[in-house]
């Protein structure tokens, strides 16, 4: 028994330092953790070799996640410097000012490339509109089943691929890929990861999605009893692989949904260092 309890003990502590993760000396404020991935693939040109991406999803502003933690968040993510900035949607609980005062805050944010964003479920339930031009604003790039790139000096390019409505299969099943072959460097950004999977594309190179929370409540951090995806536990959090073997970065989010609790799935902002090659040097 004692040794149990000292397993369960070590394993909690484990759960702690994990959440107090950081990036570069960069401190996590406005979130628990900076969880940080390196990637590497033959595709990527040489010119956006060290490319850091930041990504951020399901903030459901102003559910546990207001003001104060708002403009933390938002010198975070000035302080990593990464290179562009992904958002995974769900963006706030409400309209008007909440929707006026989020996207000034994040326009703020600093990048080389840009910030790109797609739409959750929450924002296409109301006002969605408001969401749309408060982006436009404040130089959101929103890819709403679109494709855009980034471009280097020598002329070497990546491509991001930002998905519509994800649960509507019917109408942007089709990802907006356009003419783009194996050889090409592509990023999709979609909320959920299940529409990664459901889709069965290797084109993509990368995927970016949120939408699970990462179980938000969770056992231990080990099995989430609810979780919104029809596959389970499989695209819970963390790198997951679809059956056409893309790697999906799914994100536990930055707020809350339904009960304002998080237990074992800490808020979190993603950075993956993309990396040429096929494996470490």
């Amino acid at each position: 028994m004692k040794t149990f309890v000292a397993y369960i003990l070590l394993f909690l502590s484990f759960v702690l330092l994990s959440s107090c993760a950081t990036f570069n000396g960069v401190k996590p404020r406005g979130v628990a953790r900076i969880k940080h991935y390196d990637f590497y693939s033959p595709d990527l040109p040489k010119s956006f070799d060290g490319l850091e991406v930041a990504f951020i999803s399901d903030l459901h502003y102003k559910s546990r996640f207001g003001d104060r933690r708002l403009r933390k968040l938002v010198s975070t993510l000035d302080r990593i410097e990464a290179d562009v900035l992904l958002m995974g949607g769900d963006y706030k609980e409400g309209c008007g000012d909440t929707v006026r005062v989020l996207f000034s805050a994040l326009g703020k944010v600093g990048t080389t490339y840009g910030k790109y964003a797609v739409l959750g479920n929450n924002d296409y339930e109301s006002c969605c509109d408001e969401v749309r031009q408060a982006m436009a604003r404040n130089g959101i790039t929103l890819l709403e089943h679109r494709l855009d790139s980034l471009s280097a000096e020598d002329g070497g390019m990546i491509y991001i691929c930002g998905i519509g409505n994800p649960f509507d299969m019917r109408g942007y099943g089709t990802p907006p890929l356009g003419g783009l072959g194996k050889d090409d460097f592509v990023i999709m950004l979609v909320h959920t990861p299940d529409y990664v999977q459901d889709i069965g594309c290797d084109i993509v190179d990368i995927a970016f999605a949120g939408h699970t929370h990462g179980g938000q409540v969770t056992l231990f951090g080990l099995y989430a009893p609810v979780i919104p995806s029809k596959y389970g536990q499989r695209f819970r959090r963390g790198l997951k692989y679809t059956d056409s073997g893309v790697p999906v970065y799914v994100s536990n989010g930055i707020g809350t949904s339904g009960p304002k609790v998080r237990m074992f799935a800490p808020s979190e902002i993603m950075v993956v260092t993309l990396h040429c090659g096929n494996g470490r040097p």
